[in-house]
């Protein structure tokens, strides 16, 4: 029987987490805007990842907006001591469904402030710093403004832990020396790795990395030789990728999202999937 246990732990700032989470972002409407298509289902799909032992959510109060925070503390809350929901901040939605940029301080207190009200938490677990410079992946520039406002935060018991989404390994050292990093949230999956120099330094500083879009997001994976280990494996291809993005390195933390039962017993049947060496070098040879 699956069981997302199989996926191992690593820490979360300073808590364990079960290797394989779950992302909520598909809770909210179409485009990630409105209320869910289907409430009943949504909150249905929370507590059976609840149920199947996951520890780690993750989630954005831009989600809906307002509305994924809110169905997650309508159906988990009160929270169980061991869960780990990470947020994060950076964007805001328009009426008209649109992403916005909000990374001044006083739109980073409104965020966090959002997030807390809207989890009905006194304290947020993790928060990553969402950064903007390029909306289509990283891109440098300086950070200092938006992490110290976060850091200051922290201070005050606002948030427990720190953490980047969408930035360069720059970005990650310029952050740490104004507080803590716990964990680095950047799209990576069997196509796009172009993070692997950064997945190896901070697995070295023992630092999560949280893979966004594992099964290719907006442009899923296709691939003849994903296909075909699949099969071979008597998986499907999505499966077969969150196995991979396991076995690649230790301190990949999983976070695919789903709105949909079936899925989400799918993604966790991931963790319990061993490739083989010979599967492994032919998933590796995807990215050429």
């Amino acid at each position: 029987m699956a069981d997302i246990k199989d996926s191992g732990t690593f820490m979360l700032g300073d808590r364990p987490v079960f290797r394989m989470g779950y992302g909520a972002m598909q809770l909210a409407g179409p485009g990630v805007f409105g209320p869910p298509k289907n409430v009943e289902t949504a909150r249905a799909v929370l507590r059976a990842a609840l149920e199947a032992g996951v520890n780690h959510i993750d989630t954005s109060d831009f989600y809906g907006p307002h509305v994924v925070n809110q169905l997650i503390r309508e159906v988990l809350s009160p929270y169980p001591d061991d869960l780990v929901i990470v947020t994060k901040v950076g964007a805001k939605r328009g009426p008209d469904a649109s992403w916005n940029l909000a990374q001044s301080p006083v739109e980073l207190v409104d965020a966090v402030h959002d997030n807390l009200r809207n989890l009905g938490v006194d304290a947020l677990d993790v928060v990553n710093m969402r950064l903007m410079f390029d909306i289509h992946g990283p891109a440098e520039g300086s950070i200092e403004e938006q992490f110290t406002t976060l850091a200051e935060l922290r201070q005050k018991g606002l948030i427990r832990h720190l953490g980047l989404s969408n930035a360069t390994a720059a970005q990650v050292a310029q952050a740490q020396t104004i507080a803590p990093v716990v964990c680095v949230q950047n799209q990576y999956n069997l196509a796009h790795r172009e993070d692997e120099p950064l997945i190896a330094e901070l697995e070295r500083q023992g630092i999560a990395y949280v893979p966004f879009f594992p099964l290719g997001g907006f442009s899923p994976l296709h691939s003849d030789k994903l296909h075909d280990v699949a099969k071979q494996l008597g998986a499907t291809p999505m499966q077969v990728a969150l196995a991979w993005l396991l076995a690649r390195a230790p301190n990949l933390l999983l976070i695919p999202g789903t709105s949909s039962l079936g899925h989400l017993g799918e993604n966790f049947a991931a963790a319990s999937i061993i490739l083989p060496e010979s599967a492994f070098a032919v998933l590796e040879d995807i990215a050429g």
